[in-house]
């Protein structure tokens, strides 16, 4: 089990202390604070144990003591620019970039940069400039600015001038020491998706770098400094990425924007050759920090995300070697007609030292990148220093671990990575240095890559050292925590325990053999100078396993009861919970297991024989069922936008609407008056304002007129009115239900760009049958009398003395719901992965690129499903007379509690409260 960070001391005083309380005295409310505190550790765990930062500080800088073959160097970033856009031929045989084309067949040499997960433009420049593989943990931390710092290639050097994107140059800039990294960005607004043509950024780039150059010879300040050695141009284009997003990689746009791109650069290098008076110390590198899918995203791990061009020319660089075959899995070179020229492939942070070895800098401090000799063009006694450097450089980083993890580990305890112990590593480098005195270049060169190998795999040992031992405490936690819950459901909930049993005056023996327990690890983790996390990791499993063991009178009670029940109803019961539990697991790997999973339920009033008593509403139940599950068959991703499917989606939403009105005003309980049915009104008005909004955005940013004002002022509006609409409504069940889709319904469209804005209106019919089956199972099982749901009032349903205990068809409410909120992840697929996420589905709000907006977008696009099971669910709870505030299905949902907690407070405030505004006086004629 995969778990790891905690909220910090309070959160661990709260685990130890609450439960020592008597879980029946402790309350519901305190009981889930306890939950969600528990599971906030879990949670926090995976971030703090899985995604650690590996950086480690402390280092010597290293640097090749030759003379290098260039005096600056330039860096040509093409954002989101794919490996195969830019190789393969038009299908008239003509290169997509002439120029890059006649240099990697005439001048230099080329390659893929193989990028890692997560394929976004923040880690690709960290990897290719720093030449580490940023945690998942920095990137969320922030954007723009550093929140680890790290050195770089740009900080190593004299001067760096850059130009581009005001997302990306600023990281590099801020924490270099001294002022010698320049900047120059346009506006975060001329990053729109939705206006001009992005390749204007890239235009933008061109005439900056040009016009700066040209006002350098009448400044001689900055005519001395880019004379100077050690330099470095840095080129960020970021418009290919962005027509990308915005028209797909196949479209003309973006294929527009490599040729200009490719125009671009020869300018530039046209522009610099005359400058510096083609001097022949100018090294040219081009690359792109991320590929893109097919659809236009980007941030897994698919090979048009991860293989990225890499062409490198100018000084010191490999001109094109000839050959006659090459062993490479895939087709690229059959398909891109460059079978002869050889193609050296790198590892995306291998272009760092490539870069700092060009122009003589130290490699980067942090650099875990293998310098890539085939690129260079250099004595061998060059390369073999260079490849000592870099070997150095590494096993810096492995000593500094290395001591870290033995400062902070017993003596006795601790395990060094025997590969590399200090006699080894003495032994590398003096037979790796007595090579390179002995001429034999190639010799040392190959100890130097086996050296780096090492070193790589010790720095990974040493900063997964205390993993498993972390992830042990956690789920050993994890697994204490569910024990003790649902010990507490089986005592508070059922009748399974006899009250004779519950003794309140408890031996105080186990109290402090736990208390023991729990100071001799702390101790242990004292003397060893642990972070504090490591406290609440280790003393999580004390208190919960306390608890546990103080209810082991209700395990006995519980074994007992089994025992007395037939093996085959035991055995029968636990194979379907164990399929019903395998049927979730899968789903998570395999959409299409949701579909089996729907289909059984549409079977359901068959094998019970509810059908008989209920033939309309479960023929209706079986047809949703049906409907829904032809959703997780449908493509996850690569899909085209299809605006009429979103517009059908609105008008169906009217049209139903509209017999619901109908059906609400023939029912027993009418409107209070013409305010409740303006409401419902406004709501339908929205639906089809929205409905309006994403066809008219769509065809204006077709037609490259950007996002109009008015479609996104409404849109806003919108979002902002759909949380409180739902609260001027009736609370009776099915208005109150009603008003809430119709609200989720409005924004849900804004943010659909195809088959997935019927996803919520399907669902939310599924969830009203829903509601009606759990009565039709009530009297089935002839646990209570069907109740008027046309007049069942939310604001009335709190009733504690109406509540009844736990029974087994319980069991199978909790997991029908655990299993809609995975259908509500997972049904349309839009977020099964990173790189599904169209960014034409925040058109309508924004087009402009704000990575955080547009997340907190998508997260909302996620949550409305969630919202619309979670408000089901409590009314499912309320007319079964179930506690909506019973911990029994909270616990039910482990891997989702939080979440859950959440939605369930989410569900009762839109189900249970209604705003009151000002009414005017009514007078009646008779």
């Amino acid at each position: 089990m995969e778990t790891s960070h905690c909220p910090g001391l309070l959160s661990l005083l709260q685990c130890w202390a609450l439960p020592w309380w008597p879980p029946v005295t402790m309350g519901v409310p305190v009981f889930i604070l306890a939950g969600l505190l528990v599971h906030f550790v879990f949670l926090a765990s995976i971030f703090d144990i899985y995604f650690s930062s590996p950086l480690v500080h402390g280092m010597t800088p290293q640097q090749t003591p030759l003379p290098p073959p260039a005096k600056r160097l330039v860096l040509f970033v093409a954002d989101g620019l794919r490996a195969d856009s830019l190789f393969e031929l038009n299908s008239n045989n003509t290169p997509q970039a002439p120029y890059l084309r006649a240099i990697l067949e005439n001048n230099g040499s080329w390659g893929i940069s193989h990028t890692r997960v997560p394929t976004e433009s923040r880690p690709g420049h960290v990897a290719l400039i720093a030449g580490f593989y940023e945690d998942v943990s920095a990137v969320a931390k922030g954007w723009k600015e550093n929140p680890v710092e790290f050195d770089s290639v740009f900080n190593e050097s004299k001067h760096t001038w850059s130009w581009g994107s005001p997302d990306i140059l600023p990281m590099f800039a801020k924490g270099a020491t001294g002022d010698h990294v320049y900047t120059f960005c346009y506006t975060a607004e001329s990053e729109d998706f939705g206006a001009q043509d992005a390749a204007e950024l890239d235009t933008w780039v061109f005439d900056h770098v040009k016009s700066f150059f040209n006002s350098s010879r009448s400044n001689q300040t900055l005519f001395s400094a880019l004379n100077e050695e050690k330099v470095v141009l840095f080129l960020h284009l970021l418009g290919i990425d962005t027509n990308g997003h915005a028209h797909r990689p196949y479209s003309k746009e973006y294929k527009e924007n490599i040729r200009k791109v490719d125009e671009g650069v020869e300018e530039i290098v046209s522009m610099l050759e005359s400058f510096y008076g083609n001097d022949g110390k100018t090294a040219y590198i081009l690359t792109s920090d991320h590929g893109m899918t097919d659809w236009g995203s980007h941030g897994a791990g698919h090979p048009s995300e991860t293989l990225t061009p890499l062409i490198a020319w100018g000084a010191g660089v490999n001109y094109p070697q000839e050959v006659t075959s090459q062993l490479f899995e895939d087709n690229f070179l059959k398909e891109w007609k460059l079978e002869n020229l050889k193609r050296m492939d790198v590892n995306q942070a291998d272009i760092a030292p490539l870069m700092a070895s060009l122009i003589g800098v130290p490699f980067p401090l942090n650099s875990v990148g293998t310098l890539p000799l085939e690129y260079l063009n250099n004595s061998d006694h060059f390369k073999a220093e260079s490849m000592f450097t870099n070997a150095v450089q590494v096993l810096e980083q492995f000593k500094v671990k290395m001591s870290q993890k033995k400062r902070t580990t017993l003596s006795f305890l601790f395990t060094p990575f025997k590969p590399l112990s200090d006699s080894e590593q003495i032994n590398f480098l003096k037979k790796a240095r007595l090579y390179i005195q002995q001429q034999k270049y190639s010799e040392a060169v190959s100890l130097c890559k086996t050296l780096i190998n090492l070193a790589l795999e010790g720095l990974s040992y040493y900063h997964t050292y205390d993993r498993l031992f972390l992830g042990l405490s956690i789920a050993v936690s994890f697994v204490g925590w569910t024990t003790y819950v649902i010990l507490v459901i089986i005592k508070t909930h059922t009748n399974l325990i006899k009250a004779a049993q519950i003794n309140n005056k408890e031996s105080t023996g186990p109290l402090y053999s736990f208390m023991f327990a729990g100071m001799i690890i702390a101790f242990f983790l004292l003397i060893q100078a642990s972070p504090w996390t490591y406290y609440v990791y280790c003393l999580l499993p004390v208190p919960i396993w306390y608890a546990v063991v103080r209810e082991l009178h209700v395990i006995q009670d519980l074994a007992a009861n089994l025992w007395s029940l037939p093996v085959g109803h035991s055995v029968g019961f636990l194979l379907i919970c164990i399929l019903g539990i395998e049927l979730l697991v899968f789903s998570f790997f395999y959409r299409s297991t949701l579909t089996v999973g729907l289909l059984v339920f549409a079977g359901w009033p068959v094998i019970t024989q509810m059908w008989v008593q209920a033939k309309r509403t479960t023929l209706i139940w079986t047809l949703l069922c049906v409907f829904l599950a032809v959703f997780p068959l449908m493509p996850v991703v690569g899909r085209e936008p299809n605006i009429p499917l979103v517009i059908v989606a609105g008008l169906t939403t009217l049209l139903i609407s509209c017999f619901s009105l109908a059906s609400f005003s023939r029912s027993e309980n009418k409107y209070r008056g013409k305010e409740d049915l303006k409401v419902y009104f406004y709501q339908m008005f929205s639906i089809a304002l929205s409905t309006y909004v994403v066809s008219s955005t769509h065809n204006s940013l077709k037609n490259k007129q950007g996002l109009p004002v008015f479609n996104q002022i409404v849109s806003w509006m919108t979002l902002a009115s759909s949380s409180a609409l739902p609260l001027l409504s009736p609370t009776l069940l099915f208005q109150r239900l009603f008003s809430i889709l119709l609200s989720l319904m409005a924004t849900y469209l804004l943010l659909s760009t195809g088959y997935e804005a019927l996803f919520p209106l399907v669902l939310s019919g599924l969830m009203l049958v829903w509601i009606q089956m759990e009565q039709e199972a009530l009297q089935h099982y002839g646990l209570s009398l069907r109740s008027k749901l046309a007049v069942f009032n939310f604001a009335y349903a709190t009733d504690i003395t109406q509540f009844r205990q736990l029974h087994l068809d319980d069991i199978r409410r909790s997991f029908f719901f655990v299993f809609f909120i995975v259908t509500a992840f997972f049904g349309t697929g839009n977020i099964a992965s990173v790189n599904s996420f169209d960014p034409a589905s925040v058109y309508c709000f924004l087009t402009v690129f704000s990575p955080f907006m547009m997340g907190g977008l998508l997260l909302l696009k996620v949550v409305i499903p969630f919202v619309l099971v979670s408000c089901a669910f409590e009314a499912v709870q309320v007319t079964t007379q179930l506690s909506s505030k019973s911990i029994s299905h909270y616990v039910l949902v482990m891997s989702l509690t939080i979440f859950m907690m959440l939605m369930n407070g989410l569900a009762q405030l839109l189900t249970t409260k209604r705003l009151e505004l000002s009414r005017r006086t009514k007078h009646h004629s008779m």
